[in-house]
């Protein structure tokens, strides 16, 4: 089975960073984009950023001007730095991993656990 191991959670005070690792394992499917999502108490999960193998990317506009994601292709692994944390950055961040399968259905999702980041001082 695909497993997305998440790591970089934690508490930090506003206008600090944080950087976010998500590492993806398992055979049988090629990996398309990597991305992050997060969820706030009461609010729906949203998009923050992915990026394609190619390297293009796409932010979520309340993040754009500060986080960066990026990815190492060669280890499955996408990472997100985060700048300027702000309290509304407040949730839990999501790994996201879309596949490419040789086999119906030709591509899937894959989620991770969740890692909580907390901004608040």
């Amino acid at each position: 089975q695909v497993q997305l191991v998440e790591s970089g959670g934690g508490l930090v005070q506003p206008g600090e960073s944080l950087r976010l690792s998500c590492a993806a394992s398992g055979g049988g499917f090629s990996i398309h984009v990597m991305g992050w999502y997060r969820q706030a108490p009461g609010k729906e999960r949203e998009l923050v950023a992915t990026i394609t193998r190619g390297g293009s990317t796409n932010y979520a506009d309340s993040v754009k001007d500060r986080f960066t994601i990026s990815r190492d292709n060669a280890k499955n692994t996408v990472y997100l730095q985060m700048n300027s944390l702000k309290p509304e950055d407040t949730a839990v961040y999501y790994c996201n991993v879309v596949g490419l399968l040789t086999t119906y259905p030709y591509n899937m999702d894959y989620w991770g656990k969740g890692t909580l980041v907390t901004v608040s001082s």
